[in-house]
This record gives structure tokens, C-alpha cells and sequence, in this order.
């Protein structure tokens, strides 16, 4: 084993700390030297470009297109919306100048006081406000409707405790926002994105997700209704993988954008918004990797197949090269991609550990012995298992086993799921288990006062109303009150 996999702590021992190594090791991110901000590195990059790739292609089977809106908002902007700027308020990047000058030593640089703003700009926390004041100059009419705009971006919300590809206070994603003429039409598209998101996490990244509804303290500022997907990590956690909100018409009155409607009427705008973000980086880690490393869905990962040669000396390395070749082009036919590593400055044990720190699915040895046999050795990474195969029809083999290893991380992730998902309604018993983790379906009366009583004594909340829960009538648990609803109750990132 190379040393980067010795040094790896076990999940076992830190989960957090597992996490946060494994990132690094696996060079997917680094910490920059921004406060709070990361550095994406070319092959965790590579992952996101995937999942934009395939999010992006789902998108526009549905009618939307992509657009592009400015980076700083006019901070009069967020004052228009009540309850969105109470809920970014706090999260705020400010700029207040436009231009540095040579301070008096002549040795840096100081803010120009002469250079102050009349109007600070906000960096974007989320977008509604600037895409609203931009959609009142698209609509007059129904027949401008409806608008389906999505954009791919970063975002800024300030973060005094940050973490790779969770919480950090600059991160990628994409804001999708939609107008339309009903309400009835805007819900809709609330849930069909909801639904886009769900089979993306499910067929894509192959982690089991709950859909729901959040609660009114937990939806998203601004929103009438906020549906969300929630996945389990493998310490029982909670991570909110993706949201998509219906705002009923408040930016369309907040930002006075009405038009004529099929009845010759003045109306306003019905609103919608949705977006997922690099957080999946670490839905994706959390949910499938080990104690060796990365596990990564054969769909999302940059090298799906790598090769690497055995050799003693230049001859069986230019034969080998010559046997794979042909394999190389196969697979490539296919789409897939493969990677064969012939470098001399790495031994072959080096790169099976880095390999396998990196959760390249399917792993293809050849040595001397394989040429005159006919051979290659195969190793899978979600089991590791190894097994000798010949190389007739082993293209169309590691076809069919990137389809299984997808296959087998989400039944193995969907079954960790379920075999931790718990019908509680006693109080004290839901408190001395949830802080081992696991998803709780608890009845709830409906108040805010219950829910943050909860959130306090066991740091748990209230992660959405799941929509594949039958709700039965029952009594709340910490009050005793009729419940209004089954909830999912869990630990969270």
C-alpha cells in the first residue's frame, strides 16, 4: 500500500476526520488561502464537470435554457423581499469601493475612501432578486410565458465553520428560475424538478434519496413551498441534496412584474427556483467510499478503466503496449473512458494504491504471463474482488461490470438506508438514538415551538414531510398533541 492509504484514518476512528482527509489525499480539493474558500482540483473538477453535464442535459429535456446574470446585486435589491433578505441578511458579502491607490509607503495598497459606492453591491447569495428586476423587462404578456432559465454559477454566502465541499463560503452550482402564468403551472414545475434532481441522484451518483416537503421554519426564504431530496451518510447523517421552491407571486409583486392575462387582466408573475451545488461532491464521497479511499459511481467517474502494465524490461513493455492497444480503442468505441498508465517513474504498487485511493471503478493488470495466456487480470473497486479473465470479450465484459458496480453501490447505499430508517414515537427513546445516527419518522403536531424544542435538546431536525410515507393519524411525541404529520426527523450537514 502506498503511504497515502497508511495514512488515511479509519472510519471507524473519525468519521469527520476520515472525510476531510480523504478529500485531500484523493485530490479532490485543498483548503485556499481565502478564508473559507477551496480550491477544486482538476480531478475533483472532473467529477463536478460530469454531474453538470448530465444535470444539464436533464434540464433541457424539460424546456429550460441557459443564461447568465450578473455576480453583484444592488443591496436595494434584497430589501424588496421580506423574508429573503431576513434569511441571507446574515450571509452577506459586501463591496462598499471600487478602487484600490498606493498607500504613503509606496509598498501596498490601501481603499481609495474617494472611491465609496452610493449603493453597496451585494455578491450573489442566490439570484431572484436580479433575475426578477431582469424579468420584468421580458414579460408584458401570457404569451411570454413561461420563461425557464437556469444558470450555472458561484455563489457567496459568508461561513465561519467551513468544510471541503459541504459548507464553504464560495461554491459552484447551478440557481434554475422560472416564471409562469398560473399557479397550478409553477408547482408543477417545482415537483418536476424535484423529480429531475431525485433521478439524478439515484441513477447518476446511485445514492437513495427521501423526497419531501420542509417544514415552514426549514423552507427556503421567500418560498411558499420548499420540496427537497435528502440522502443518508454512512455515519447516519442527513445531507439536503438538492431543493426546488415554489415562491407563489412574491418576486413577481416585489419586483412589480405583471402581465396581461388570457382574460385580458393585469396579473403577477408565479416564481419558481431550484438548485443543487458542489455539496453533491460530498453526498458522493459520504455515501459509497472506505477505509482505501474513493468509491466512485462508474457514471460520474473521470476514468472508469485504468490499465496499468507489469513489465521487466522494454521488449514485454512495447508487446504488452501493443495488446492493450486494442483494447483501449474498444472501450473508447463504447464511451468509455479509460486511462492506460505505461509511466516508468511510478511501480505498478504505487499506482494500484493510487487507483484505488481514487475510486477508479474497474482496475485491468497485464503482465508477461498474461501475454502468453491471453489474460488480464480485472479488479473491481466497489468489492475489491480480483479475478483472471481472457482477453476475448473482455471488452464487452467490462461493459456489462461498470453497469453491475453501478448497480451494486446503490443497492448497498440504499440498503444501509432503509435498514436505518426507524418508526419512533417515544421522546426520551428517540433522544438516546438519534445521536447514533439514522432517519426518524416521528409524528408531529405541526408547531414551530415543538420543532425547535427538538432542534435544541438533541440537535436533530425536522428534514422534510416525505411524500412515500403514508400519514397516518397519531399523537406527537414531545407534546402529546393530535399530529398533523409523519416527519423525517435526523442529524445533519
Amino acid at each position: 500500500m502506498a503511504k497515502e492509504l497508511k495514512d488515511l484514518t479509519k472510519r471507524s476512528v473519525s468519521y469527520s476526520q476520515w472525510y476531510n482527509e480523504l478529500v485531500v489525499k484523493a485530490d479532490l480539493a485543498e483548503q485556499s488561502d481565502v478564508r473559507g474558500c477551496m480550491v477544486i482540483k482538476p480531478y475533483g473538477y472532473a467529477i463536478w464537470e460530469k454531474i453538470q453535464r448530465a444535470l444539464d442535459d436533464k434540464f433541457k429535456e424539460t424546456g429550460v435554457q441557459n443564461a447568465y446574470f450578473p455576480l453583484l446585486i444592488p443591496k436595494s435589491f434584497l430589501s424588496r423581499e421580506a423574508e429573503h433578505v431576513e434569511g441571507f441578511a446574515k450571509e452577506c458579502a459586501v463591496v462598499t469601493h471600487y478602487r484600490l491607490k498606493t498607500n504613503e509607503e509606496k509598498n501596498g495598497v490601501v481603499v481609495d475612501p474617494a472611491a465609496k459606492l452610493e449603493e453597496e453591491l451585494i455578491i450573489r447569495p442566490t439570484s431572484e432578486t436580479i433575475i426578477w428586476n431582469t424579468y420584468k423587462n421580458w414579460i408584458q404578456s401570457y404569451r411570454d410565458l413561461p420563461i425557464l432559465c437556469n444558470q450555472w454559477c458561484n455563489v457567496m454566502r459568508w461561513e465561519m465553520r467551513t468544510r471541503l465541499f459541504l459548507r464553504t463560503a464560495e461554491f459552484l452550482w447551478q440557481e434554475g428560475h422560472t416564471a409562469h402564468a398560473t399557479k397550478e403551472e409553477a408547482e408543477e414545475r417545482a415537483k418536476m424538478m424535484l423529480k429531475v434532481y431525485a433521478d439524478f441522484a439515484e441513477k447518476y451518483m446511485a445514492v437513495p434519496v427521501v423526497q419531501g416537503v420542509k417544514s415552514e421554519t426549514e423552507r427556503f426564504a421567500g418560498a411558499l413551498d420548499t420540496y427537497t431530496i435528502e440522502a443518508m451518510m454512512q455515519d447516519g447523517k442527513a445531507l439536503q441534496s438538492g431543493t426546488s421552491h415554489f415562491l407563489g407571486q412574491n418576486f413577481g409583486k416585489a419586483f412589480n412584474v405583471q402581465f396581461i392575462n388570457k382574460e385580458n387582466k393585469l396579473e403577477y408573475a408565479w416564481a419558481t427556483s431550484w438548485g443543487v451545488s458542489t455539496r453533491l461532491m460530498g453526498a458522493l464521497i459520504m455515501t459509497h467510499s472506505d477505509d482505501n479511499g474513493l468509491v466512485l459511481p462508474p457514471k460520474l467517474a473521470p476514468i472508469q478503466v485504468v490499465i496499468v502494465p507489469i513489465h521487466k524490461n522494454e521488449e514485454q513493455l512495447k508487446a504488452i503496449d501493443e495488446k492493450v492497444d486494442g483494447i483501449v480503442n474498444q472501450l473508447r468505441a463504447l464511451g468509455i473512458s479509460v486511462k492506460y498508465d505505461n509511466a516508468d517513474n511510478k511501480r505498478p504498487g504505487f499506482k494500484f494504491a493510487d487507483y484505488e485511493l481514487k475510486g477508479v471503478p474497474v482496475r485491468l493488470v497485464m503482465g508477461a504471463r498474461d501475454l502468453e495466456n491471453n489474460t488480464v487480470e480485472v479488479m473491481r473497486r466497489d468489492t475489491l474482488e480480483k479475478e483472471t479473465r481472457t482477453c476475448d470479450g473482455i471488452v464487452e465484459y467490462v461493459k456489462n461490470l461498470l453497469d453491475e458496480i453501478q448497480e451494486n453501490i446503490y443497492l448497498k447505499a440504499k440498503n444501509y438506508r432503509d435498514e436505518h430508517i426507524y418508526e419512533c414515537d417515544n421522546y426520551e427513546d428517540f433522544k438516546a438514538r438519534v445521536k447514533n445516527g439514522g432517519f426518524f419518522l416521528c409524528h408531529w403536531d405541526g408547531t414551530a415551538e415543538t420543532e425547535a424544542q427538538i432542534k435544541e435538546e438533541t440537535q436533530a431536525t425536522i428534514r422534510c414531510v416525505p411524500f412515500d410515507v403514508e400519514q397516518t393519524p397519531g399523537v406527537d411525541m414531545v407534546s402529546g398533541k393530535p399530529a398533523k404529520y409523519r416527519v423525517l426527523i435526523a442529524r445533519s450537514y
